[in-house]
């Protein structure tokens, strides 16, 4: 059986919350643990739509080649030139948010990409999610956290794996 402790204080991801603010966008350069890469046949359009509908900044830019994306810290894309895929893949990328920005950011792609959007939804494992599908065919998933109360039965679900709610 897996051992488990508390590492919250190594995520920008704030207590869930109906309240929680999320963290400001991280402008820093770092070692980067995972990101994800994108082929876009319109690098242009692409970076417009990950900006102004998921709510990425274009950390840096090298002219033709390649867009590195952030949100929060640990968040990174980078969209690369390429022939867009005719299908969007069954694999996705989930990228945290707080329950304040769901509606927002479905607002915001449906605005630019009519259509692109299923949910957002409630979860069996405690999130609220919303499916984008991007210009380019890559399914993200837009993920909050919902207030979990340890009496429920999502709380009796991770206890059986062996993760614990804190009771306050």
């Amino acid at each position: 059986m897996a051992e488990y402790f508390p590492a919250f204080e190594m995520s920008p991801v704030p207590v869930p919350a109906l309240d929680a603010v999320a963290p400001e966008v991280d402008r820093g350069i770092y070692g980067m643990p995972m990101f994800v890469t994108v082929p876009t046949g319109d690098l242009a359009a692409s970076v417009d739509f990950w900006i102004r509908g998921l709510g990425f900044i274009d950390l840096f830019t090298i002219p033709g080649r390649l867009t590195h994306l952030r949100r929060w810290a640990f968040q990174d894309v980078l969209l690369v030139p390429a022939e867009k895929p005719v299908e969007a893949p069954g694999a996705s990328v989930s990228f945290a948010c707080v329950l304040g920005q769901v509606d927002e950011i479905a607002a915001a792609c449906e605005e630019l990409l009519p259509g692109c959007t299923t949910g957002p939804q409630q979860t069996p494992w405690n999130t609220v999610d919303l499916e984008v599908i991007t210009p380019e065919n890559a399914r993200v998933v837009l993920t909050a956290a919902r207030p979990l109360d340890p009496d429920s039965p999502e709380a009796r679900n991770l206890a059986a794996v062996g993760i614990e709610t804190p009771r306050t």
